[in-house]
Parts: C-alpha cells; structure tokens; sequence
C-alpha cells in the first residue's frame, strides 16, 4: 500500500501520517469483513513499526528530525535512550563518512536500524573551514565565539567574498552495519555581517540563505524545512522510508 505524498521544497513529505489515513479508511468501510482486515492491518502495522536511532546527541537534530520524518509509520529513539552506548569518533574526511561510520557504528550497537547525519558550514573565504570540523572549531567553546572567530577572521570581506553553504550528508545503516540508503542537501548562502536572530541552533545566525535577506536564526521554521540542508537531504530520506515501511 503506498501513501500521498505532498511536495516540500525540493522534496516530498507523507501528506498524512499513514496510520491515520488506514483509521480514516477503515472508519468509510461498511462492508464487516473488510472493516475487519482493516483493523487486523492497523494492529499488524502497529506491531511491525521499524524502530529506527536518530544517531545524534544534539537536541537541535534531533527535533528537526523527528519533525522530518512525522510521517512515518516508525517508532524513533535518540542517543539519550542507549546511555551506555559508546561515542563513535567522527574520524572522517568528509561529511558522508562521518556519517557512515556513525549509522554503521550505532546501529551495531543498538541492534537497530540507525539514522545518522553529519553537516557543517563551508566558507569559501576560509577555505573550507570550518566544514567537518565545524562542531570543533576554535576548541571546547560555545558557538556564540565560534561564530565571532569566522566573523572575525572574515573581517574586511566584501559581499561577493562571503560566499558560503550549510551541507547535510545523511545515512541509514540496519543493525549488521549495512548502509540502506544515504543522501546528501546543500543550502548555499552567505555569512552575514554579524549574528541575527535567536532561532535554530549552532551557526544559523550568521548564515543567510540564497534567496532570502534573514538569517537561519531568524527564519520562521516553516521556511526552514523547505530550504535546508538538512531538510533537502531528509527529503531524500523520507521517500526511502515510506518505501521500507510500507504496509
């Protein structure tokens, strides 16, 4: 059975949560025994529900995320569930490694399916940087001084200098550490003459989308899940899963 899908930037969403549309079905049907196959559908889908580890320790992941992926019909748990679960070192070179090795790790760990992203701020000024180190730049600070150290080694910049892109590399490992499926969302912008905006969460308020004179930490979220990096690569994903768990 395959579900309506809707179009969300450049990407697709479930229209509607698809237990909801099997009760919705199922509440039309006058026939008893078909009524009754219904019911056994939804109590078997209930039952069957994958359950999937949004691989992440970060709050702010983890609830674009789980807003995301709404639509599926699966059970999401978060790192904060497996606390004696071992941090997998992000030892890549790029953003889909890092990825990889955290979907693969997890998911052995958890004997689960596990869903991981890695994504970051590339800044052509600085060549890359801070790109997969962006959660590290600058050392154990908070990100009010890592933005402050890209704004001021970028001082002096003109517009066309400030060129930059947020990218999301996500991947989806089963619990043998086989890789399902992986996608990857660029949101190109620029870095903006200072923060703005108290929305989002790590380098959103200096970061302005193509297209758009705000700042991520000033732009509704609504936008902000057309738009993203994360949400173009959750795009990707989403159509991925409605096909896994399809009833």
């Amino acid at each position: 059975m395959g579900f309506p899908l809707k179009k969300i930037g450049n990407g697709w969403q479930a229209a509607e949560d698809p237990l909801h549309l099997l009760y919705n079905i199922h509440g039309r049907i006058s026939n008893k025994k078909v009524r009754e196959h219904c019911v056994r559908q939804i109590e078997m889908t209930e039952m069957n529900k994958p359950k999937i580890l949004i691989a992440t320790g970060n709050a702010g992941k983890v609830r674009e995320l789980h807003e995301l992926f709404r639509g599926v019909p699966a059970e999401f748990a978060a790192l904060t569930d497996f606390p004696h679960i071992a941090e997998v070192p992000e030892t890549g070179s790029t953003f889909t490694e890092n990825a990889s090795l955290k979907a693969v790790g997890y998911a052995r760990q958890a004997g689960m399916l596990a869903l991981a992203d890695d994504s970051g701020l590339v800044v052509d000024a600085l060549d890359g940087e801070p790109g997969v180190l962006s959660a590290r730049f600058g050392g154990d600070v908070g990100f009010d001084q890592k933005m402050q150290l890209i704004l001021s080694r970028m001082a002096g910049s003109i517009e066309h200098h400030r060129t930059a892109r947020f990218v999301c590399s996500m991947v989806l490992a089963d619990p043998s550490g086989r890789i399902l499926t992986a996608a990857e969302g660029i949101c190109e912008g620029r870095i903006a003459d200072a923060p703005r905006g108290r929305g989002g969460f790590g380098y959103d308020p200096i970061f302005v989308p193509d297209g758009h004179q705000h700042t991520f930490g000033e732009l509704p979220d609504e936008i902000k899940a057309e738009i993203s990096h994360r949400a173009l690569a959750g795009a990707k994903i989403m159509r991925y899963l409605l096909a896994f768990t399809a009833v």
